[in-house]
């Protein structure tokens, strides 16, 4: 049990079950789970918060493995209240907490072309700006303008998109800190059609991923030059299963959770096929989902 933390508005959780939070369902507990009431909550929550106490931010769980011991110090998790998505012409000032397809959802009424790969991406912005989330020949840094984020002494900072160091699947921001809301440039449209791209990207996604699974979206990065699910084929992955976790047979690029599976199936089935793209093809596969925590001690 962690005391002696400052005072909050929002919601301090100890021993809070994480998995359930997450889109594989695993995962152990955090020591304490934080959910602030707002950014000037956070803010003072940071600012006087002892420095001995680690701190994590988790999202909406998609891209996500919390390991079985689950997570020390404080778990910071932006929800509903860092929600809020409006525009101005063809800027849309989003917070960090507003899922991806929502913030689809709202350009395509709005009139806002360009945004509609995020309606084929698991998570909430500040996921996707911090991994340069994209999809269908669109990512993050194509259409952010800038983004607000708080460090862990509690101050508020601005970037914008050419201060920062964007590239596949990665994004310069320090790794401490916590993004708070992105401003997105969208494209005058007809919303008839951007819609109707969207439900093509949904059809799309829906026939060709097990998007009806406990998994966690694309499990590795693309190596330059090759594709992640046609290398993981090729070394006989599809399929392949370790304990409660099974490389799918839609699209082996996804791990699942059968029902069964421990953090430590599906990370350590992750590394199997890691293993084995390495010995065949002397390539590093990166993971593309996040794994925090400590394992289950022995």
């Amino acid at each position: 049990m962690i005391s002696n933390l400052p005072h909050v508005r929002g919601t301090l959780t100890p021993n809070a079950d994480l998995a359930k939070g997450t889109w594989f369902r695993v995962g152990g507990t955090a020591d304490m789970l934080f959910q602030p009431a707002d950014v000037d909550d956070l803010s003072d929550f940071l600012e006087n918060l002892s420095t001995d106490i680690p701190v994590t931010v988790i999202g909406l769980g998609s891209n996500l493995i919390i390991r079985d011991g689950g997570i020390r110090g404080v778990v910071i998790k932006l929800g509903k209240t860092f929600g809020s998505i409006h525009h101005e012409g063809d800027i849309m000032t989003v917070q960090a907490g507003a899922a991806d397809a929502a913030v689809a959802r709202y350009a395509a009424d709005a009139g806002l072309s360009g945004l509609e790969f995020l309606i084929g991406i698991p998570g909430n912005i500040g996921g996707a700006v911090r991994m340069n989330a994209g999809a269908y020949g669109t990512e993050i840094a194509d259409i952010l303008i800038d983004c607000t984020y708080i460090t862990h002494d509690g101050t508020i900072h601005t970037a914008t998109r050419h201060e920062i160091d964007f590239s596949y699947r990665h994004c310069g921001l320090a790794d401490d800190v916590i993004i708070l809301s992105a401003r997105l440039r969208g494209a005058k449209s007809d919303p008839a059609a951007i819609k109707a791209r969207m439900e093509e990207i949904k059809a799309q996604r829906e026939e060709t991923q097990p998007v009806k699974s406990r998994t966690g979206g694309s499990t590795f990065a693309n190596p330059e030059g090759h594709k992640a699910w046609e290398l993981v084929d090729k070394v006989g992955g599809r399929g392949l299963t370790i304990g409660g976790a099974q490389v799918s047979e839609k699209h082996c690029n996804f791990l699942l959770n059968t029902g069964t599976a421990t953090a430590a199936d599906l990370e350590n089935l992750g590394e199997e096929l890691r293993r084995r793209v390495k010995d065949e093809f002397d390539i590093d596969l990166r993971w593309e989902i996040r794994r925090i925590g400590e394992p289950t001690k022995m």
